[in-house]
This record gives structure tokens, C-alpha cells and sequence, in this order.
């Protein structure tokens, strides 16, 4: 049998569960969240998203929390290993010190041997600058590749 692809989320898939303003992206990250209902992903976070949501204004936090209680997932904490590969992303100009808590969401995926990282967060996560920044980082310091994914990308994939 085939093992589950090990999935990490940030918080960008988890907030866009109930992101009215956005439908095409909230409705592709239900049919996400159905499929980690059933069990198809090993689901993988961060104390970091967890405490992303934790600082989301109610009434979000609390339906975003509810969410998180329909899904089976892994919780990996934030250490001093995934810190530096978070840093030297920043150190190899892919992404800024403001981008830092983004910088350690890729950094817990790697160093936690994940298959992909699933984010709605284009800007910082998803694009050719970081896919690319990260391979050469993988490559570097010997973790296995990683694929960066949207929500839709990881849908598509298995249909």
C-alpha cells in the first residue's frame, strides 16, 4: 500500500474555510478539508498555525477551532533547527525578516520531512522565487524535496 502523502498547511488554508470574500478558494479548500476528513493525508501544522489561529478575532478563531476537531493532524514545534533553515532562507534573499513566521512554516515542512507545503499565500509561499530558493536549500543542507502547492494544485493532482 501506498503511504499517505504527508501534508503541512499554514494558516492560510485553515482561515480560508470560512473566507466569504474569496468563494472559488474557500470552496476548493472544503473539498480539501473533506478529503483530510477521510483520512487521505497524514495533515501536518505547526505550533505556529496553531497560534495563528489563536490570534484570529472571534467569531473565526472559534469556527476555524472547529474546523481543526473534524481532522486527525500532527503538531510539530517550532525548534531551533527549523529556526535556521527559516533563516537562511531569509539569508539567501528568498524571502524578508518580515516574511519570518512564513520563513518557519516552510521550515517545519522541511525539517519535519513533509511531502508539500499547501498554502494560499501566493506572495510568500507559492511562487517560482520560493519553490526555487527552497529546492536549492533541500539540496543544500540534504532534506528530501518538497513540493509547494495550492489548496486547488493538491485537489487537481488527485482527480
Amino acid at each position: 500500500m501506498n503511504r499517505k502523502l504527508k501534508v503541512y498547511l499554514d494558516t492560510s488554508v485553515i482561515s480560508h474555510l470560512v473566507q466569504e470574500d474569496v468563494p472559488e478558494k474557500m470552496t476548493d479548500t472544503r473539498r480539501l478539508w473533506e478529503m483530510f476528513q477521510k483520512g487521505i493525508y497524514d495533515v501536518c501544522l505547526s505550533e505556529l498555525t496553531l497560534k495563528e489561529v489563536s490570534d484570529c478575532p472571534e467569531p473565526k478563531r472559534s469556527l476555524l477551532r472547529d474546523y481543526l476537531k473534524q481532522i486527525q493532524y500532527s503538531t510539530f514545534e517550532i525548534s531551533q533547527e527549523i529556526s535556521d533553515v527559516a533563516r537562511q532562507i531569509i539569508s539567501m534573499g528568498i524571502l524578508t525578516e518580515k516574511s519570518f513566521d512564513d520563513c518557519q512554516h516552510i521550515g517545519a515542512a522541511v525539517v519535519n520531512d513533509c511531502d508539500c507545503i499547501v498554502s494560499w499565500n501566493f506572495r510568500h509561499i507559492v511562487n517560482i522565487k520560493t519553490i526555487r530558493g527552497v529546492r536549492a536549500i533541500t539540496n543544500l543542507k540534504g532534506y528530501r524535496q518538497i513540493e509547494i502547492l495550492s489548496p486547488s494544485a493538491l485537489l487537481e493532482r488527485d482527480e
